[in-house]
């Protein structure tokens, strides 16, 4: 069953000086009840404005949608008592402790102070947070400050969850953290729409995967329906003279059936049609030309070749926050 719906939404942004953009140009996008869907997609794709639509925080100039079929436009306060957010900056009270922040959003939720105090309590000990409940938040790590402003989004234990690249910024601890908690909160039944930045993240944690480009799904499916998609193997070279790279790049292209693409870095990488051989082969010309390399072998496709195939924009290009959307 979806739990999640949407069809056809458009949002254009008013123009700054320029022609206006469609942050969503009839996004359709569907979330089974108790999975995790993940959207992926360049810088300004139109991931945060999903979000913000389907929390109620915008309107789109048209389209529909509906969350556990409450219609998003025609009863945005009955899409906001069953949900829970969690943008991309912690939206906590940095004067307030951690305990009274959650107590606050429970007073305002109408829990009622006995239950808002209860509900407090087992959030504060589910994230971690019992030795620094009673301390300000300003005092808190950039981790501590994540874990309470997702506590906060689960105060009334909503059933569908929006979280809008969670764990930015974070240490790799608190990442993992955070993920630990995501697939718990799964496994009791919450759906959760996710936004990320981390394409290991969404590889984890979502049964679904929906790419993003100039507002529109590209493409859907698990992670391993998506990287079947692109095909093939890939031969990846890293070498230790930036100068080298034209001369790599030329060898790669003799051997490849598509295009060569970098990592940002001193790697290069192409899709190939026999592995081994196309590896041997290019080993063989790199050696005769003298480069010196770092590194060479062959890899099954990853969600970042998926990406980078699908939007012309390699995944680095995204970790950056989402303006324009």
């Amino acid at each position: 069953m979806a739990f999640i719906e949407a069809s056809d939404l458009v949002k254009t942004d008013p123009p700054k000086g320029a022609p206006e953009v469609r942050a969503l140009d009839g996004l359709n996008l569907t979330v089974p009840e108790g999975t995790v869907t993940a959207l992926l997609g360049p810088n300004g794709a139109g991931k945060t404005t999903t979000v913000k639509v389907l929390t109620t925080l915008i309107r789109p100039d048209s389209g529909a949608a509906r969350i556990n079929g409450i219609d998003v436009l025609a009863d945005p306060q009955g899409v906001r008592r069953m949900s829970g957010a969690s943008g991309q900056y912690a939206a906590v009270d940095e004067n307030l402790t951690g305990f009274e922040n959650l107590l606050m959003v429970g007073l305002l939720y109408h829990l009622g102070r006995k239950r808002a105090s209860q509900r407090a309590r087992e959030l504060i000990e589910l994230f971690d947070l019992v030795d620094a409940q009673n301390r300000p938040v300003k005092g808190f790590s950039g981790g501590m400050r994540r874990r309470i402003d997702l506590a906060g989004a689960l105060v009334i234990n909503p059933p569908v969850l929006f979280l809008d690249e969670p764990t930015t910024g974070l240490d790799p601890r608190s990442r993992l953290a955070l993920w630990d908690v995501i697939e718990s909160l799964v496994a009791g039944g919450t759906t959760v729409l996710l936004t990320t930045q981390y394409l290991e993240e969404a590889d984890r944690l979502a049964d679904s995967i929906s790419i993003i480009d100039t507002g529109r799904v590209i493409a859907e499916g698990t992670a391993d329906q998506l990287k079947s998609s692109v095909g093939g193997q890939r031969v990846a070279i890293s070498f230790v003279q930036e100068a080298d790279a034209p001369a790599v790049e030329q060898v790669l292209q003799r051997y490849g059936t598509g295009s060569v693409v970098s990592d940002g870095g001193r790697t290069l990488v192409v899709p190939v049609a026999d592995g081994a051989d196309a590896l041997g082969r290019i080993m063989a010309d790199v050696a005769s030309a003298g480069i010196e390399l770092h590194d060479a072998g062959m890899r099954r496709p990853t969600l970042d070749d998926v990406f980078l195939q699908l939007t012309g924009h390699a995944a680095e290009d995204t970790k950056t926050e989402e303006t324009a959307a």
